[in-house]
């Protein structure tokens, strides 16, 4: 199997509605500033590997064709991933597998969701519309007529985690919600980027008991893009390359009751060990530099301190509330603020996060950037209570 790098990465800011783009027009963005960063033209694309979630945000069943033919790849091969919110580290993965079997030796990564589209006129609105296409994910003989949401089967999991722990507080998940707010100050393209404190956060209403208003990420729209290469391109084409040296995948049973419990997240345990195996990391806490884990919800983020394996069970809370997990701390999470900050563009999201990884190992994160960060996680997780999760290794090597 080939070494894999990272040579360009780009993006579009998150925004709650880009009126005056498509979502093509926001690809083509995405894609632009990935080949500026990496100083190649599109010529120099061998496939594509594009990451869509949800088709009725597009209004569109197949919004690859189009986005291939818009910015300019026909007749190269692509293919289309889709795995609810794990749909841009999985695009990731799927890419850098076509390079590592020595099939392709540069490819092209684009995330891009354009949900508010998904407008109900009636409303005036488009949370309704965009809340019951994703119900659409769920299983239509069960899960979708008893009214669960995305929220709401999270939701499971924080409490019964809480009921045999203790935690996540709800103080616990105020502080996260703090944290990657506050983080998105300092990133230009972050939708949610604030100042607040742990009482705004325990004072704001309440959307799906236990998450408030402010433990929720936000729905976005926006696209981002990665440019990955063989090692002997990447060579050629930056003296800073972004090896990927750790990818690690998994599928859970889809129904969360048919799982062993719902406490913690099998598919995420697998990922994390697959990936740590494969990057030869037997200590994450101490090994990695900084995370960007999915924090859907406040509760998720702290959950998945343990099952990456940045402690045991049931202490995931300690870690917030000793500031391990601050900028400053012995394992910075989600300094690019997050899904919480930055806003969730599903299937943007993921290599958004593999973008701000890309960005710290390279030095060049500007304002948030962490001092002589060398390894990097990226935790994409998606589908009913973590169904899907890709966990992906990068590391800088001078």
């Amino acid at each position: 199997m080939r070494k894999v790098a990272i040579v360009g990465a780009g993006t579009t800011s998150f925004k709650s509605r880009w009126i005056e783009k498509t979502y093509f027009e926001l690809a083509f963005d995405a894609v632009k500033d990935a080949l500026t960063h990496a100083k190649l033209s599109r010529e120099d694309i061998q496939c594509c590997v594009y990451g869509v979630y949800n088709d009725i945000f597009q209004r569109q069943i197949q919004p690859d064709l189009y986005i291939h033919d818009y910015i300019g790849m026909a007749p190269r091969p692509a293919v289309r991933v889709a795995t609810g919110g794990a749909t841009g580290g999985s695009a990731v993965r799927i890419a850098f597998s076509e390079i590592a079997s020595g099939m392709y030796d540069i490819a092209l990564v684009l995330g891009v969701e354009k949900c508010s589209d998904c407008y109900n006129y009636e409303l005036q609105s488009s949370t309704p519309e965009i809340l019951k296409t994703i119900r659409y994910t769920a299983d239509a003989t069960y899960e979708g007529p008893t009214g669960r949401t995305a929220a709401g089967t999270f939701a499971l999991s924080v409490i019964a985690h809480r009921e045999k722990y203790g935690t996540p507080t709800e103080l616990q998940m105020a502080k996260v919600s703090v944290k990657n707010h506050r983080n998105a100050l300092k990133n230009p393209i972050a939708q949610s980027p604030k100042e607040i404190t742990v009482e705004d956060v325990l004072s704001s209403r309440m959307v799906c008991y236990p998450f408030k208003f402010y433990d929720n990420c936000l729905y976005s729209e926006g696209a981002s893009a990665l440019i990955l290469a063989s090692e002997e391109k990447a060579k050629e084409i930056t003296d800073k390359p972004v090896w990927i040296t750790g990818v690690g995948a998994s599928l859970d049973w889809s129904i969360p009751g048919n799982r062993p419990n719902i406490i913690e997240f099998t598919s995420s345990r697998i990922a994390a060990k697959k990936a740590y195996e494969m990057a030869g990391i037997s200590n994450p806490l101490k090994e990695i530099d900084l995370a960007e884990l999915h924090d859907a919800f406040t509760g998720l983020e702290i959950l998945a301190y343990e099952d990456c394996g940045f402690c045991n069970e049931g202490e995931g809370g300690r870690l917030i509330d000793e500031g391990t997990v601050d900028i400053g701390g012995a394992l910075p999470v989600n300094v690019s603020g997050g899904l919480i900050g930055c806003g969730h563009a599903i299937g943007a999201s993921g290599v958004m996060q593999t973008r701000e990884i890309v960005l710290q190992l390279k030095g060049e994160a500007g304002d948030r950037q962490i001092r002589n960060a060398r390894r990097g996680m990226i935790q994409s997780v998606g589908g009913t209570a973590c169904a899907w999760t890709v966990v992906l290794i990068l590391e800088r090597r001078d």
